[in-house]
């Protein structure tokens, strides 16, 4: 019967192929080269094929041992990752980590937390989501991820809440859009000229509408992915506000120009990132680890809590 198989039988098989006889396999495994060949013997009866060539006088794999060969390899390596699985577990390390971030939340700490997650927990399963706006908490709410990471428009009643840091939001246009001009020339931009144009607006997917922030033109093009806006802005369609952590180069070679708008004044529109979860969450070493990273991750790549 098949199912009388036992994983010292398929590592016996295993050990006699790497080692290239049964004498030198009984060696590895510190038995009696008479309890190597009843082995697999009573392996082949189970499986009813024949795994060894007998007529030489060393032993060599069959067609059929040659397959199944392989298919042993692969049930020990599941039973070894199994039995290392369950103890951590036993240990307490998490199984999954799961993580949604804002839009907002800056790409290179993304990558890095990423990075680095492989590297120190290579075992553990980590899961990103990445969303808009109150998208992200509803993923924490309804059990997809553990941890998320919200801005300020989410809904996140019924979350623990804890500040990251404050990402200053930009508003800018392209180079070539008459409201660059304006303030090329100005040096400030009045209220009525920036109604008149196109404003272009991150907004949810689904047609879910988180409240209105920053919002001063009636005339607006709503986009849900920051890349989508930023492409849109540099090629003059419009102007709106991004992350100045997304568009320092921008700025910086004069493709996208910040606009200083008359109806901010000297105000800073910054936008506050939290991290939020469940309160019942209990988090393994691994999550705790992806809680500490996000607080520093967003100090080195935006700055501080503000």
């Amino acid at each position: 019967m098949h199912d009388s198989i036992t994983l010292d039988q398929l590592r016996t098989f295993i050990a006699v192929a790497d080692e290239g006889s049964f004498s030198a396999a009984a060696r590895k495994l510190r038995r009696v080269q008479s309890a190597v060949s009843h082995a697999m013997a009573n392996l082949e009866g189970q499986l009813g094929v024949v795994l060894w060539d007998r007529s030489t006088r060393i032993p060599a794999l069959t067609e059929h041992g040659r397959v199944l060969l392989g298919a042993a390899r692969r049930v020990c390596a599941d039973a070894d990752a199994l039995s290392s699985a369950a103890q951590r577990l036993a240990g307490g390390l998490d199984p999954l980590v799961s993580l949604c971030v804002d839009a907002v939340f800056p790409l290179s700490a993304l990558v890095d937390l990423c990075v680095e997650f492989a590297r120190v927990y290579p075992t553990v399963e980590l899961v990103v989501h990445t969303e808009t706006m109150s998208a992200v908490a509803d993923r924490v709410l309804d059990g997809t991820c553990q941890l998320g990471v919200v801005g300020p428009a989410a809904a996140a009643q019924g979350l623990e809440r804890r500040h990251l840091t404050s990402v200053r939001m930009v508003p800018v246009a392209g180079e070539a859009h008459p409201l660059a001009a304006a303030q090329r020339r100005e040096g400030r931009v009045a209220t009525e000229p920036l109604r008149e144009h196109v404003q272009i607006v991150l907004s949810e997917r689904g047609g879910a509408r988180s409240p209105e922030q920053a919002v001063l033109s009636p005339r607006t093009w709503r986009v849900v992915d920051l890349q989508t806006k930023r492409e849109l802005l540099c090629a003059g369609l419009g102007w709106g506000n991004l992350p100045e952590h997304m568009i320092r180069e921008d700025l910086r070679t004069g493709r996208l120009v910040r606009l200083r708008p008359e109806a901010w004044g000297e105000d800073e529109h910054l936008l506050s990132l939290a991290v939020v979860h469940r309160p019942a969450l209990v988090l393994g070493p691994a999550g705790q680890w992806v809680l500490k990273r996000l607080v520093e991750l967003c100090c080195e790549h935006v700055g501080g809590p503000r």
